[in-house]
């Protein structure tokens, strides 16, 4: 099926829309904390900064590194070596680590920030959070990868809860001037909400959990624009599931086209998963 005529550049050309996966040297980085920011009530920015993020590479927008917290009781932080097969750690020890979306990287003054939603009861990626302070040491692996999502769509649906926050926040700061975005964002209230600076032009829809809003409901309800268009969805493992066979089957949208990550799941302390692989 051609693409629409809003598609298609004054030079007559087609935009490639052509998602790449590109892959990153792994690597353990021991960093300190030396700054920490309460966004809202519920997200906690960490700075971090070290010489070990020399050569660090983050080129995708939800992009994943690997967090590994001290122990809680001895404070100890465990580092690995690096083998053929991937990490090996010291008499088999593993650290608590946790999957959380590189923020601002300043290669001159080598920081890195990395947002925390705090969930309630707290894992312990939350109880680390809550009492972070200047001076505490975290360590990082990756990303091993990153996804390569063209801008030259029509427009862009960004969907998530606070644990998406972050990497929609990134997405939409490097949107260029022309790009449109509709984004719909839960979180618990109004307190929740920070400034989602973008040259795009961008439609924000927050969705309040107090006033037992979803996602899901607030994906049904809105008026979808015209043309070909990427979605990006990262929120709780069901909510994601659903929303993503709702893209497919009642909105038509292509697979190709349709990300969908449950970046947590209810009841569990951890979760992973992606619905369009």
């Amino acid at each position: 099926m051609p693409l629409p005529a809003e598609s298609i550049s004054s030079t007559g050309a087609v935009p490639d829309l052509t998602i790449q996966r590109v892959r990153h040297p792994l690597r353990f980085r021991l960093l300190e904390v030396c700054r920490v920011d309460r966004l809202t009530p519920h997200l906690l920015r960490v700075t971090l900064q070290g010489d070990a993020l020399d050569g660090f590479v983050s080129t995708g927008f939800d992009d994943h590194v690997k967090v590994f917290f001290p122990d809680p009781v001895t404070g100890e932080l465990l580092a690995p070596a690096l083998g053929d097969d991937g990490p090996i750690w010291p008499e088999g020890k593993r650290p608590v680590m946790r999957d959380y979306t590189p923020g601002q990287f300043d290669p001159v003054n080598l920081t890195l920030q990395i947002d925390f939603a705090l969930h309630q009861p707290g894992g312990p990626a939350t109880c680390w959070a809550e009492q972070a302070q200047v001076g505490q040491r975290l360590g990082i692996a990756g990303p091993k990868g990153s996804f390569m999502v063209p801008t030259g769509f029509n427009w862009h649906l960004l969907v998530g809860d606070d644990t998406g926050l972050p990497a929609i926040a990134r997405r939409l700061a490097e949107l260029p001037a022309g790009a449109r975005a509709e984004v719909l964002m839960e979180v618990d209230s109004h307190a929740d909400h920070i400034p989602l600076p973008s040259l795009a032009d961008v439609n924000v829809v927050w969705v309040h959990r107090e006033q037992h809003q979803s996602l899901l409901d607030a994906l049904a309800q809105m008026r979808m624009p015209s043309g070909h268009f990427f979605s990006w969805i990262a929120c709780e493992s069901a909510q994601a599931k659903a929303m993503h066979a709702f893209l497919i089957n009642e909105c038509r949208a292509n697979p190709k086209w349709v990300r969908a990550s449950g970046y947590w799941r209810k009841g569990s302390m951890a979760s992973y998963e992606s619905f369009d692989r």
